[in-house]
């Protein structure tokens, strides 16, 4: 404890008094001896960077209860599975420092829920480094971070409703489950659409466009 205490810049006491509030994970026993790791070492320097960030204990204990409820990292990624986004893996400072104020255990708990972060030991894992930019970028814009999460649950059916469409028609004209030219053309249609829905919307909100009845 010692030894872990002085690598970490902290007291025993503070120590001590991280264990009882259950900060940290219990230490790897033999016989009487406590055996404390590189995991125990990363957990500490987090809490110590988040309390610089203003965060408080009782704040800091909801995010760590929140980050061991996480799903596992292979079910959230589904390894194995096809996919074109590649996943990020940040510690949490550096998701706190994407998301500057906005990192709290209710948005954690519905960014899980969804599926964009699981956690991995000490790591926290984004499954798109996409989504987490421009994510990032519309929190910079003035968006609340809950209010960019629940868009992302309506996109989410919306993409989910538009990839069945594809694979519908997929099965009924092609003997492939999954084509190479599937991925490119369906994406190449999505934005189209979307771009032209886009400026519908907005030449109507323009008024150079009038709604319709």
């Amino acid at each position: 404890m010692e030894e872990l205490a002085r690598a970490a810049g902290i007291t025993v006491r503070t120590l001590r008094f991280y264990r009882e509030r259950g900060l940290i994970p219990p230490p790897r026993r033999e016989g009487r001896i406590a055996w404390y790791d590189d995991h125990h070492l990363a957990r500490l320097r987090t809490i110590t960077g988040l309390l610089e960030r203003g965060h408080t204990l009782n704040g800091i204990a909801d995010l760590a209860a929140t980050f061991e409820s996480g799903r596992d990292v292979a079910e959230v990624l589904g390894l194995g599975e096809p996919t074109e986004e590649t996943p990020v893996r940040l510690t949490p400072e550096q998701l706190a420092d994407y998301f500057e104020g906005e990192v709290t255990p209710e948005n954690l708990a519905t960014a899980l829920d969804l599926g964009y972060l699981a956690t991995d030991g000490d790591e926290i894992v984004h499954i798109s480094r996409r989504l987490l930019e421009v994510s990032a970028e519309l929190v910079r814009e003035g968006v609340p971070l809950s209010t960019v999460l629940s868009s992302g649950r309506r996109v989410r059916e919306h993409a989910d409703a538009l990839a069945e469409i594809f694979v519908r028609v997929l099965h009924a004209h092609t003997k492939e489950t999954e084509p190479a030219q599937l991925r490119p053309l369906a994406r190449a249609v999505v934005d189209a659409e979307l771009s032209m829905a886009l400026d519908r919307r907005l030449r109507r909100e323009d008024g150079t466009q009038p709604p319709k009845t």
